[in-house]
Order: C-alpha cells, then sequence, then structure tokens
C-alpha cells in the first residue's frame, strides 16, 4: 500500500446539498477533466411489514473502514485513470429524502469516471464495515440488509 494518507470519508448526519454543489464547483477550474461520475445515495421511505422507515442511523468500524476505503481508492486509482475521486459516507441519523453516500470520480473522459464510480459504490457497499439501524415511523428499528 502506497505512503499515502488516509483519508476520512465519514460525515456526521446527512450530507448537505450544498456541500455537494461546492464539492462539484470546486471542479471548474481543473480544465483537464472531460467527465465526472456522480453516485448520490439518497435513504428510501421502504415500507416493511407495514410500517414505513423514517431514519436509517449508520455506524461503522471506523478504523478498519477507513484502511479498507485507502485499499479500495488506491485500486481504483490504479485500474482507471482518474484526476480525482471524492468519497462521503454518513454516520448517525439520516433521514428519509436526505443524502448518506456522495461519490464523485472525474477524469479526462467520461467512460473511466462512470466505470470507476460504479465499482467504488458497489465495494464500499460490500467490503466496508457500515452498519445502518432503520429507524420506523413509531421508533422501533431494525439492521438494513445491505443490497
Amino acid at each position: 500500500m502506497s505512503e499515502k494518507k488516509i483519508k476520512n470519508i465519514f460525515v456526521d448526519g446527512p450530507i448537505k446539498p450544498a456541500f455537494i454543489a461546492d464539492s462539484i464547483a470546486k471542479h471548474s477550474e481543473k480544465t483537464a477533466i472531460g467527465g465526472h461520475s456522480i453516485f448520490m445515495g439518497q435513504v428510501r421511505k421502504d415500507e416493511i411489514e407495514g410500517k414505513f422507515i423514517s431514519a436509517i442511523d449508520y455506524t461503522a468500524y471506523e478504523d478498519l473502514a477507513l484502511e479498507k476505503m485507502h485499499q479500495i481508492r488506491e485500486d481504483i486509482f490504479e485500474k482507471y485513470p482518474l484526476n480525482c475521486m471524492h468519497i462521503y459516507h454518513s454516520l448517525g441519523k439520516v433521514k428519509t429524502g436526505e443524502i448518506c453516500l456522495f461519490v464523485f470520480t472525474s477524469s479526462a473522459h467520461r467512460k473511466p469516471a462512470i466505470a470507476a464510480c460504479s465499482e467504488v459504490v458497489d465495494r464500499l457497499k460490500a467490503e466496508l464495515p457500515i452498519w445502518g439501524k432503520e429507524i420506523f415511523e413509531d421508533e422501533t428499528h431494525q439492521w438494513k440488509e445491505n443490497i
């Protein structure tokens, strides 16, 4: 693994639209970029056994998750010709309709940005020790299945 600094991907609570807009706006000066791909995960108001979800409370084994995310970043940068990649995941309570995951990849051309973004999301969901507790409108809860 390289000597690059491990980046903290975690955000307390939901990822705010202004933060996302600012992240995108900062790239207008980077003129070698020709394509961006963005994935935003939003908490759905799913109905499960007649009850509706009102929020998800995210927890993680943070140190291990950050180490694993660092390795995923290294793998993705090695595999795709990216200019940059930004990843943010919520911890704590995120209400339905709010953003809990923001992945933003950029490259000279669209195809690597799109493929890298998709792979990051798939690997993050499969490999990182992050859990979500679904909170229902009646305040009961259950652990979320990560699909």
